[in-house]
């Protein structure tokens, strides 16, 4: 990438983001991982950057459009960055297709894996695909030619669609030259062909390879001169008036239903194309040149995921973890009463919180449960006790985030769901995500007598706390924070929320936790100028951050002061960072640097020295607009001693002495001091040999 040229200290978003592709497709060059999980870090690569382009890309080119003399946050006249972000991702996709085509293809093959092109087919593979093709394939097809009568459709968002060329005439006297059909999303992209047939121990078949083969059998009497894959991506991002909604869920279903036929942001289409016919496809989606990518190999390369699926090599994949589970004895409520729980996932289970939840579920004590709902999949055993509960008789009340990107259609099913049963569900706050991660259950127990006082039932509150999602699937491949605890006062804290955001409140007052968009940013500024001003009196002073994004400015501009009053400081941002490290008079105390594995670094982490007193905050809220003053967030302390070293020694710790880590420069390019090939085990390889033999953290402080 090249340097961003800017008055401002700030890097740009979309080039960040580009960054942090290149190293996750640096995972797919490194022969120290196993070949399958290679070829599924081309495929994350390929699904990160459709998102690129259905929101980031889209979002730029709407700027462009309204407001073309506008500025990026770099400074950048957005033309002029707009230029920039297309050279760099044209790089970025030319360098991933090589990747497949030269290393993974070749090796795949080697391990017996091998992709069947027509060139190659015998006979009988010949038949065996014509078969195929006709009984599972053509019933499904809607060949479209167009003419006059039929224009060129509007494909759906990332669809898979072949341009085919014709020649002669038909039945009608017509003559088409042209035609468009599209692969319906219902037809797997994947197919295994019999090992008998294949002569290999695994034979894959891609769609396009039959489409391209027999595309002729959906034009009878025609001459095919050519067929050609290619993929639309569509804006994505979702429009809902605040001025007019009257019903979120309603107004968001009518949204929902038009979003696979968005604004074209980006034409992907065979490397093979004539220029002629690219040109036409290209303006029939209304797109630039710049907006075109032809690629050499499918079009649609996320989808060969199921590839790792359909194989069963486990020497070609990452060995199967077993996330560790905490000693818990009798009654998960009698431990919380006694102690904090505090779990490191995926190193350790998510079936404690799914088990309190199962027995708030059940418990005759539990009369109420309280969640939030940002992300759970389609299925999903935390709604599933939620809805439990609800049928025993609970008061349940779970607020859905119905605006949870690409997750919108699977929230409000639940939500439909959840109502059914009596629970009461609650569609967050207008112009404000609720993106915090929280569970109350209030459970009516019995005090004890004492002295003079007699025994008397009390209603007392149990929380559990996340970094994550309430997800049990990415709680296997994201590394995240959990705490359960019946601490008093960060218990009347998440009560106060759920209060807050079902009912109404001018202002709340908060002990222990920090409140987007109220608090959050407020505190994060505070602690930064705290630690500027020990520095200044001679003081250690340290700052310790781990975040997925880094790009509020005003909170980068406190980064800059603290780092010139002497603070030493280490970001540790998976994915975009706005701020420019070791920059002379500006940031040369300040070190950034990026994880990548084979885990998702996704835990947000905010550590202060504090004098000495090490402050400890987790959250689920990045360092972002968006998260300090659009979303319901917050950040929870971690106040039990043992459990604050835990959260020091392996949330952060474990990451800074990763040699293999990148390292960021000023210009916003990334370096690793040393390859991952050469390491022999990275920090969250440590973390994963640690739980596996149970050892015990030791007990180290951040070096001031």
């Amino acid at each position: 990438m090249n340097a961003v040229k800017s008055k401002l200290n700030l890097l740009n978003r979309e080039l960040g983001a580009l960054e942090f592709n290149r190293r996750v497709l640096s995972l797919a060059q490194n022969l120290k991982i196993p070949l399958l999980e290679r070829l599924k870090y081309i495929c994350i690569v390929s699904s990160n950057m459709d998102e690129f382009f259905e929101i980031r890309i889209a979002v730029l080119k709407e700027q462009l459009r309204k407001n073309p003399k506008s500025k990026t946050q770099d400074g950048l006249i957005v033309g002029d960055a707009y230029l920039n972000i297309v050279k760099e991702t044209q790089t970025l996709v030319s360098h991933k297709y090589k990747i497949f085509q030269k290393d993974i293809l070749p090796r795949l093959e080697r391990e017996g894996i091998h992709l069947h092109f027509e060139s190659a087919w015998t006979p009988s593979q010949h038949r065996w695909a014509k078969t195929y093709f006709e009984k599972e394939l053509v019933p499904l097809l809607t060949p479209i030619v167009l003419d006059p009568a039929h224009p060129f459709p509007k494909v759906i968002n990332k669809s898979l669609n072949f341009f085919v060329t014709l020649e002669g005439k038909d039945d009608f006297g017509r003559t088409p030259k042209l035609a468009v059909v599209q692969a319906p999303r219902s037809i797997p992209r994947v197919i295994q062909m019999p090992a008998r047939i294949s002569q290999k121990p695994y034979g894959i078949v891609i769609l396009s390879t039959f489409m391209q083969s027999f595309v002729h059998e959906l034009f009878p009497g025609m001459k095919i001169t050519g067929c050609y894959q290619f993929r639309v991506t569509r804006n994505s991002d979702l429009f809902v008036s605040d001025d007019d909604i009257s019903d979120l869920k309603e107004s968001l279903k009518g949204e929902l239903s038009t979003r696979h036929l968005g604004d074209a942001v980006r034409l992907e289409i065979s490397s093979d194309i004539p220029d002629h016919l690219l040109k036409y496809l290209r303006k029939s989606c209304d797109l630039n040149p710049e907006d075109c990518y032809r690629v050499d190999g499918p079009v649609n390369l996320m989808r060969l995921m199921q590839v790792a699926d359909i194989v069963n090599r486990p020497d070609l994949k990452f060995t199967a973890h077993t996330p560790k589970l905490p000693l818990i004895k009798g009654s998960i409520f009698d431990e919380l009463k006694t102690r904090d729980i505090l779990l490191h996932h995926p190193y350790e289970s998510f079936e404690p919180v799914l088990n309190l939840l199962k027995t708030a579920s059940k418990d005759p004590d539990v009369l109420a449960i309280k969640q939030t709902i940002y992300r759970t999949g389609n299925i999903s055993p935390v709604m599933d006790a939620l809805i439990e509960a609800a049928k025993n008789g609970k008061e349940v009340t779970v607020i859905v985030e119905l605006l949870a990107r690409f997750d919108e259609e699977t929230n409000i099913s639940w939500a439909a769901k959840l109502e059914e049963v009596g629970a009461h569900v609650v569609y967050g706050v207008v112009k404000h995500k609720c993106h915090a991660k929280m569970i109350m259950i209030v459970r009516k127990e019995l005090l004890p007598a004492k002295g003079k006082r007699k025994p008397e039932h009390i209603l007392k509150r149990y929380v559990h706390l996340g970094t994550g999602n309430y997800h049990p699937r990415t709680a296997k491949l994201y590394t995240d924070f959990g705490l359960m605890t019946s601490n008093i006062s960060i218990c009347d804290d998440v009560h106060k929320i759920f209060m807050q955001l079902t009912g109404t409140s001018r202002l709340i007052k908060l002990k222990s936790l920090w409140h987007s968009p109220f608090t959050m940013f407020d505190q994060i500024v505070k602690h930064i100028q705290n630690e500027a001003k020990a520095a200044k009196l001679g003081k250690p002073a340290r700052i310790v951050a781990k975040v997925n994004s880094l790009l509020e400015p005003a909170v980068i501009n406190e980064l800059y002061k603290a780092s010139q009053a002497g603070v030493k400081i280490d970001l540790i941002v998976r994915g975009v960072c706005a701020l420019k490290p070791k920059v002379k008079g500006l940031s040369e105390n300040i070190r950034v640097r990026s994880i990548v594995g084979q885990f998702l670094e996704h835990h947000r982490i905010f550590y202060f020295y504090a004098h000495g007193k090490e402050e400890v905050y987790l959250s689920s809220a990045d360092w972002m607009d968006r998260n300090l003053f659009r979303r319901i967030e917050v950040a929870f302390p971690i106040l039990d001693p043992e459990l604050k070293q835990k959260v020091i020694n392996e949330g952060l710790n474990e990451l800074l002495k990763d040699v293999s880590s990148w390292n960021m420069n000023a210009d916003g390019l990334y370096k690793q001091s040393i390859p991952s090939s050469n390491v022999k085990l990275s920090g969250q390889q440590n973390l994963l040999l640690k739980y596996s033999v149970a050892a015990q953290p030791a007990k180290r402080k951040l070096k001031t």
